[in-house]
């Protein structure tokens, strides 16, 4: 069992506010897509307000930013839920219709010791980071994965040690 787990946090800035018709749609697949992930596989953690959310966590500068946080105890259970969970997949083939396009990077991921859980200002950083810096083992995208700090080094199939990119599946 590996020692550290995967974070990850992704940002999205609505079209319109939350409580308009535009993103009733979005706003009715919250729950349901969260509970998906709560049972998903791999799944250790996301960030959450009583209204078992993060719609109201209020981040990166801009009141109008939605954040969405979690903790997967890999890149392979992380990326089964966010490409291959069809409740999942659904929602993103629709972010265009609720969501502005953004230039930079919404979505970084990094390594967190096991049992640590991440705060908004570390997402925050980290992905600041990746916009700075590409992607490095401090902050990486699903496109340029880096393996765990404690990744066994092995066979030619194995993963890449710690600090060396991995390969996405679907590159």
């Amino acid at each position: 069992m590996s020692s550290h787990h995967l974070a990850q946090v992704n940002i999205a800035l609505p079209l319109e506010p939350l409580d308009s018709a535009r993103l009733a749609d979005f706003v009715a697949a919250l729950d349901p897509v969260n509970a998906l992930a709560d049972a998903a596989p791999g799944f250790v953690w996301r960030l959450k307000t009583e209204d078992g959310d993060a719609t109201a966590v209020r981040a990166f500068g801009d009141d109008r930013i939605i954040v969405n946080m979690s903790v997967w105890e890999s890149t392979e259970a992380l990326s089964d839920f966010v490409f291959r969970n069809p409740g999942h997949a659904a929602v993103m083939r629709r972010r265009r219709e609720w969501f502005v396009p953004m230039k930079e990077a919404i979505t970084a991921l990094w390594w967190i010791p096991a049992g640590h859980t991440p705060t908004v200002a570390e997402a925050e950083e980290r992905l600041e980071h990746l916009r700075r810096h590409g992607p490095t083992p401090r902050a990486f995208t699903f496109r340029q994965l880096f393996a765990a700090p404690d990744a066994p080094v092995s066979a030619p199939d194995a993963p890449a040690p710690a600090g060396e990119a991995l390969r996405c599946p679907a590159d």
